[in-house]
Formats: structure tokens, C-alpha cells, sequence
């Protein structure tokens, strides 16, 4: 049952499992196509004779596009049922990728980068969501975290994968995959979900003025802020493995696979976690977070301890489950457009980290200075959960003493 309605549809465990099963292979084709022109990005400069930092541009363009696209579409689409909505999101990353794989000049990938973007946060939001409706309340963190395992999985699978394509048949062949992918989500989720997943929703000025309240926008600066530190570790793992650990570009992939495993960890921890412990996860993931940040620049230096610690760094991605579902405990009648801008929250911190670990980087504090850099974020992070904490203990406060 989901905190929207306390009528959700009576389902059998086979169809659950199947709803979350299309429901997480949407996430695995979005993630493929999110982290793929980072392993091309070699020989996507090579065909339209630009750059690689030029071609880092179009994975700014995705990002952006997440931003605007989550709270967007999720207002557009607001008075669509949740299965409607779904079909006509990953039916949208379709096109994207398409037009992207077809793209014939580099500011028409960039624009096709930045529409694929679009459905990304929606589909991400209205997924959790469904999840959420279609188990019982003390399983809603992990059914969330089953559909976030979908992104996970691709760190581990679909982005190898989708990169070994593109270097052996080209990179247009890779977004050719994601294309594939994502319509067989749209045929899977039609013939497993069915009709009648909408809950009532609010006008979309009731759901903007939900939406706009201290607890939603502090939950999405814990993601923006905190979850930074992740993401400036990760987008320089390749030269750090180079540069510090003294190993071969070969020896790159395990750094991937260890990251993956992690990731997937993670997903399936922070949905453990939340169930419970609820909204006080988020600390107990926070210092953890700083903790592996702070080890990661010792455990560079040497191959045995790198992977280990790369893995660590991953198991971080449990902070995106928990907060996902907290989201849903505090945004009222905006579910939608909460959950949807989860992903924007995100995809500022992918933003955010790479940015901040450059500056380091620039300034010669040398490639492992990701990590102090991604845990100050972290502390950060941990700043603003103390914020949001004090402010629910007043209003709880406040609302015992209206009861009385």
C-alpha cells in the first residue's frame, strides 16, 4: 500500500515480481544510455573530429536534461493514469536514443543527448511509486530499491556491454541497444502491469504547493549536496588507476565490475535500510560515505586495496533508495513531482562532484584529492540531514501540542 492511497490494487506475489522486474529493466536501459559516452567518448570525438572534453559536453547535456525533464514531464503528465505515464516515458527514452544512435553531426547528438535526458527523472519517480503501490508498507524500501537495482546492474552489465559494442561496431550501435532495451520495457511493462495503478492526484497547483515545503526541498538538497562525493570519486576513477595505482588502462574494467558490485550492494542495502530504519538511515549512510572517502586516497596506491575500496565507494548508491522512499513519507499529495525530482537532485550532484574534484585536481592536490573533496560533501550532507531532523521534531512537536 502506498502513502497515496490506502486502496492499492491486490496483486499475487508472481505478478508483483514481474511488474518490478519491467519496472527495473527500464532502469537498466536508462542507466546503459546514462554512463555509455563514458567509455566512447574516444570514439565519438574521433567521428564528428572534435575534442574529448568537447564530447563531455554531450554528457552535460543528458544531465541537464534530467533536470529539467523530471519536474517537467511529472506536471505534465499529472493527469495521466501511472501506467499511461510509464509507457509514454520509456516510449519518449526510445526515441531519444534513437535519435541519438542516428545523429548525424555533434550538436545534433548534443540535442539528442539532452531529450533522451528528459524521461530519465520521471520514469524513475513514477516507477518508485508503482513499487511502492503494489507492496505492503513495511516492504516499500525494498520494492523501490528492486527498481533502482535495474540502474545499478547496468554499472555491472549493460555499461560494458553497450561500451564493447560501440568500440567493436561503432558508437552508434550502443545507443541502438538502449534503443531496443528501452522499447522492449514498453512491451513488458503493457502486458505485466495493469490497469488502475493511478491514485487520486491533485490539481497540479496542490501539488506544486506540496511540493514546495521545507522537509521535500531539504531531502533533495541532502542528495544534491551529499551524494556529491560519490560521483567526484567515479569520474576520475580511470586516471587515478592510471596515475596513482600504477596499473594498465586494462586493468580498468575491474575497477568498473568492482564499482558495479557495489552499486548493487548499496541498492539492496539502502532499501533493507530504510524499512528499517527509516529517515534515520540517511546519517548511518552519510558517515559511512565520509569514512570510505577519507580511506579511498590510501587505498589507491596499491592494486589489493583498490578494488576493495572502489567497491566501498559504490555500496554508497543505498543513499538514492532511502532518500527515494523518505520522499514519499514527506511530500503529501506530490508524490509525483517529489519522486520525479529525486533524479534532478541526483544528476546536480553528478554535476556537482566531477566539478569540485577538477578544482582539486587543477589546483594540484593530485588525483586521490576526490576523495577528502567528495567527503567534505559528505559533511555537508550530514549538516543539512541535521537540519531537516530539527525541523520534524518541531513540527511534530507542534502538532502535539495542536492535539492537545
Amino acid at each position: 500500500m502506498s502513502p497515496e492511497s490506502p486502496t492499492a490494487p491486490v496483486l499475487s506475489p508472481r505478478q508483483v515480481a514481474l511488474i518490478l522486474f519491467a519496472l527495473a529493466m527500464g532502469g537498466f536501459a536508462i542507466g546503459t544510455s546514462e554512463f555509455v559516452v563514458m567509455g566512447l567518448i574516444s570514439e565519438i570525438a574521433r567521428s564528428f573530429g572534435v575534442n574529448e572534453p568537447q564530447v563531455g559536453h554531450v554528457i552535460s547535456a543528458y544531465a541537464l536534461g534530467v533536470v529539467v525533464g523530471a519536474p517537467t514531464l511529472a506536471i505534465l503528465g499529472n493527469r495521466l493514469s501511472r501506467r499511461s505515464l510509464l509507457l509514454c516515458l520509456m516510449g519518449f527514452y526510445a526515441l531519444g536514443n534513437l535519435a541519438s544512435a542516428l545523429a548525424p553531426g555533434y550538436f545534433t547528438l548534443m540535442g539528442a543527448r539532452f531529450i533522451a535526458g528528459l524521461p530519465h527523472g520521471a520514469y524513475f519517480g513514477i516507477a518508485a511509486l508503482v513499487a511502492a503501490r503494489i507492496t505492503p508498507p513495511e516492504q516499500r524500501g525494498a520494492a523501490v530499491g528492486r527498481v533502482m537495482l535495474g540502474l545499478a546492474i547496468s554499472l555491472l552489465v549493460g555499461n560494458p556491454l553497450a561500451t564493447w559494442m560501440g568500440q567493436t561496431f561503432g558508437w552508434r550501435w550502443a545507443f541502438g541497444l538502449v534503443t531496443l532495451l528501452a522499447m522492449a520495457t514498453v512491451f513488458m511493462t503493457m502486458r505485466v502491469l495493469p490497469r488502475g495503478m493511478n491514485a487520486p492526484r491533485p490539481d497540479a497547483l496542490r501539488e506544486l504547493r506540496d511540493f514546495n515545503r521545507k522537509p521535500v526541498w531539504l531531502a533533495l538538497g541532502i542528495g544534491a549536496i551529499g551524494f556529491a562525493g560519490m560521483f567526484c570519486v567515479f569520474s576520475y576513477l580511470t586516471p587515478t588507476l592510471v596515475h596513482v595505482t600504477g596499473v594498465r588502462e586494462s586493468f580498468v574494467p575491474f575497477g568498473l565490475v568492482a564499482f558495479g558490485i557495489g552499486g548493487i550492494l548499496g541498492t539492496l542495502g539502502g532499501g533493507w535500510m530504510f524499512d528499517r530504519y527509516q529517515f534515520r538511515a540517511v546519517p548511518m549512510l552519510l558517515v559511512w560515505s565520509i569514512v570510505v572517502l577519507l580511506v579511498f586516497p590510501f587505498a589507491a596506491k596499491s592494486p589489493w586495496t583498490v578494488l576493495p575500496a572502489v567497491l566501498a565507494v559504490g555500496t554508497m548508491g543505498a543513499l538514492a533508495t532511502v532518500l527515494q522512499a523518505h520522499l514519499m513519507d514527506v511530500a503529501r499529495e506530490a508524490q509525483t513531482l517529489a519522486a520525479a525530482s529525486n533524479h534532478s537532485a541526483f544528476n546536480f550532484a553528478n554535476a556537482l562532484g566531477p566539478w569540485l574534484g577538477g578544482m582539486a585536481i587543477t589546483a594540484g592536490y593530485g588525483w586521490t584529492s576526490t576523495g577528502v573533496v567528495g567527503a567534505a560533501t559528505a559533511v555537508c550532507g550530514l549538516l543539512i540531514y541535521a537540519w531537516a531532523r530539527a525541523d520534524l521534531r518541531r513540527s511534530e512537536a507542534a502538532a502535539l501540542e495542536d492535539a492537545a
